[in-house]
C-alpha cells in the first residue's frame, strides 16, 4: 500500500465485464466510507483489447491516481504478464485457477466452480471485495443498484456467485494488508466528470442538448438524456456534427440554453457554426472533451492537445471563454457557470475537459445547489424600435428572444447594422466588430482567477491547467514534505487570460514549470503571447495516458 491508500487494478478484455466489476467495488467502497480515483485505459475496440480499471481508495481524501498496483484482478492472463512489473512490496493477484501466476503471492479463484460462466466477474468481484474487507451485504446492494431492474433469477444468480465468492475467499490464508477502517461519511456521490458536467448543466437551466456521438464525450450527452424528461430538456441525437452546432444556435435563438458535447474530430466539422455564433451572437455552450489526435488518433486515450484549436477555432476574430475544470466539483461548476458566462455575454463558451477526468469517478459530497440560479435567457422586450445589435459600451446588446413583442429578432451570419439586416458599410463594420470584441474585457473580469497554494515566494512553482491539477498537488506535497519550498498554481480558466491575477506571483517564483498533457506545450505557449512570461522548464505528456504524481516527480529530477 501507498501511505494509507491501495490501488486495485482490473483487467480483462473488453466484453469479460471487467468495468462492471469496477463501478461494482468503487461504488461498495464509497459507501463504506472511503475516497477514490478511478483511471479507467480501454482500447477502441468492441470486445477484445486490453482494458484496465483501477481504483486508487484510502481513508483520507484523494485527489490524484498513483503508480505501482497492490491488489491485481486478473480476468485473463495477458493481465498478469502485462502488469507484472506494477506490482509494489506486499502486493496480491487474484486469479481464476487455471491461470500462471509467478510474479507474486496469488490467489487462484475456482471461478467455473463458484459460477456459471456468465457470473464469472461477480465472483472475481467478491473476492476481491472480501479481501479488501468490505461487507457482503454492502457489495449486494451496490452491484443491485449498478444493475438496476433484472430478472429475479439474474439477481438471485449475482447473490449467489458473490456469496460463493464471499465463501470461498474467507476459507483461504493470506497476509494481504487491507484498507484501514473508513471514518463515517456523510452521503457523497460517485460520479466522474462527464456525469458531473451533466448535472452542472441541468442545474443552469439546460433546455437543449444536439450532439453526434464520440468517444469520450458521449456519456454527457447520455447523462443528460437520462435525466431530460424530470428537467425538461429536449435533446437531438444529429446526423453529424455541423448539423448539431446548427440546430443548437437555432434553438439558442429561440430561447433555449443549448449545449453540443463532442471531442476534436467533431468540434472540427463544428468551426464554421462557431464562427455563426461569433457573429450572430448567439449564446452556446461546447463541452469538448479531449483525447489524442491528430485525425482519429487514440479515441479512447487522453491528452489535452486541443487548446489551441479550441480558442483559435473559427474563422473571423470573435470573442469566446473556455473553462478548464480540474476536479469532478469543478466540472460541475463548469456546467453550470458555462451556461451563464453564454447567456451573459452573448458568445461561446467553452468546457475543455478529458478523457481521463471524463472517466475518472471520484466520491464527492452532493453539490450545494442554493443559489444556483438558472439561466433566464433574453430579458428585453423586442420593442417596435428593437435594435438586436444595439452599439454599446460594454459590446454586450439587449437580447429580446422571437415573440416577446412587436419588433422583429433579427440574426444574421453577414455583417449587419444594429437592427441586423444585412450591410456592406465598412464604417458600420468597424463599429459592429469593435462592439462584439468589446465583450472580451467583460469576459476578463467575469474570468475564474487562478488557484494558487503554497508558499508566496516559492522556489519551486508547478502549473497546471485542466485534469492534472490533481497529480500536480500531490507531487508538490511530495517534495514539500522532502524540505522544499513549493507552491502550486491550477488554471480552472485558461481563456480570456488576465496577466495582474497571476504574472506577480509567477514572477517572485524562483523557478516555474508549466505541466500540461501535450507535445508543444499549448498553454505555455499562452503565457508567453498573453503575459510575456516564459516558464524555466516544461513537463509534458502525451503517450495517451494522464499525468501522475511519479511521472511529474520523475520528470522534475530529470
Amino acid at each position: 500500500m501507498s501511505g494509507q491508500s491501495i490501488n486495485i487494478m482490473i483487467g480483462g478484455e473488453a466484453g469479460q465485464g471487467l468495468v462492471t466489476i469496477g463501478l461494482a467495488l468503487a461504488k461498495a467502497l464509497v459507501r463504506a466510507g472511503y475516497y477514490i480515483v478511478v483511471t479507467q485505459s480501454y482500447m477502441s475496440r468492441i470486445r477484445g483489447g486490453h482494458n484496465t480499471f483501477t481504483i486508487r481508495a484510502g481513508a483520507e481524501p484523494l485527489d490524484s491516481p498513483n503508480e505501482g498496483v497492490d491488489l491485481l484482478v486478473a480476468l485473463n492472463q495477458e493481465t498478469l504478464e502485462l502488469h507484472a512489473g506494477e506490482l509494489k512490496q506486499g502486493s496480491r493477484v487474484l486469479a481464476d485457477s487455471g491461470l500462471s501466476c509467478a510474479t507474486a503471492p496469488c490467489l487462484n479463484v475456482p471461478y467455473s466452480e463458484l459460477a456459471e460462466g456468465r457470473y464469472v466477474n461477480t465472483v472475481a468481484l467478491g473476492a476481491a471485495a472480501c479481501l479488501l474487507g468490505l461487507e457482503q451485504e454492502l457489495v449486494v446492494k451496490a452491484l443491485d443498484k449498478l444493475l438496476g431492474k433484472h430478472s429475479p433469477e439474474v439477481a438471485q444468480a449475482n447473490h449467489e456467485a458473490l456469496a460463493g465468492a464471499y465463501g470461498w475467499a474467507e476459507g483461504q490464508e493470506h497476509d494481504f494488508v487491507a484498507l484501514p477502517p473508513a471514518q463515517a461519511q456523510d452521503k457523497r456521490l460517485m460520479l466522474n466528470g462527464n456525469e458531473a458536467i451533466a448535472m452542472g448543466l441541468l442545474a443552469g437551466g439546460l433546455k437543449f442538448l444536439s450532439f453526434y456521438p464520440m468517444t469520450p464525450s458521449t456519456s454527457i450527452a447520455l447523462n443528460i438524456i437520462a435525466n431530460s424528461e424530470k428537467m425538461g430538456v429536449v435533446y437531438e441525437q444529429a446526423e453529424d456534427e455541423i448539423a448539431a452546432i446548427n440546430m443548437a444556435l437555432g434553438a439558442s435563438y429561440a430561447g433555449a440554453p443549448a449545449v453540443v458535447t463532442t471531442s476534436g474530430g467533431g468540434y472540427a466539422l463544428m468551426t464554421e457554426g462557431l464562427s455563426l455564433a461569433g457573429m450572430s451572437e448567439t449564446p452556446v455552450v461546447i463541452a469538448l472533451v479531449m483525447r489524442p489526435g491528430p485525425a482519429t488518433g487514440l479515441p479512447t486515450r487522453s491528452e489535452q492537445g486541443d487548446l489551441n484549436f479550441a480558442l483559435h477555432g473559427g474563422h473571423g476574430e470573435f470573442p469566446r471563454a473556455i473553462l478548464t475544470p480540474g476536479s469532478v466539483e469543478e466540472c460541475f461548476a463548469a456546467g453550470h457557470q458555462a451556461l451563464h458566462l453564454a447567456e451573459d455575454f452573448q458568445s461561446p463558451v467553452f468546457i475543455l475537459s478529458d478523457q481521463f477526468l471524463a472517466d475518472s469517478h471520484r466520491a464527492v459530497a452532493p453539490f450545494d445547489l442554493e443559489g444556483l440560479a438558472p439561466v433566464r435567457p433574453g430579458p428585453a422586450v423586442a420593442a417596435p424600435d428593437y435594435l438586436r445589435y444595439q452599439v454599446t459600451a460594454s459590446g454586450i446588446s439587449p437580447r429580446a428572444l422571437p415573440g416577446s413583442g412587436p419588433g422583429l429578432v433579427v440574426a444574421d451570419g453577414d455583417e449587419h447594422d444594429q437592427a441586423g439586416h444585412i450591410t456592406e458599410d465598412l464604417e458600420l463594420r468597424v463599429l459592429l466588430q469593435d462592439k462584439r470584441l468589446r465583450k472580451i474585457k467583460g469576459l476578463s473580469e467575469a474570468a475564474l482567477p487562478p488557484q494558487f497554494n503554497g508558499p508566496e515566494e516559492a522556489d519551486l512553482l508547478l502549473v497546471s491547467w485542466g485534469s492534472s491539477k490533481g497529480p500536480v498537488a500531490a507531487a508538490a506535497r511530495a517534495l514539500n514534505e522532502q524540505g522544499r519550498a513549493v507552491a502550486t498554481c491550477h488554471f480552472p480558466q485558461v481563456w480570456p487570460l488576465d496577466p495582474d491575477k497571476f504574472l506577480p506571483r509567477f514572477e517572485r517564483a524562483g523557478e516555474a514549470v508549466v505541466i500540461e498533457g501535450n507535445a508543444t506545450g499549448q498553454f505555455a505557449g499562452l503565457l508567453a503571447s498573453e503575459a510575456g512570461f516564459s516558464p524555466a522548464r516544461l513537463v509534458t505528456r502525451y503517450d495517451g495516458l494522464n499525468f501522475t504524481p511519479e511521472y511529474i516527480l520523475r520528470a522534475l529530477e530529470g
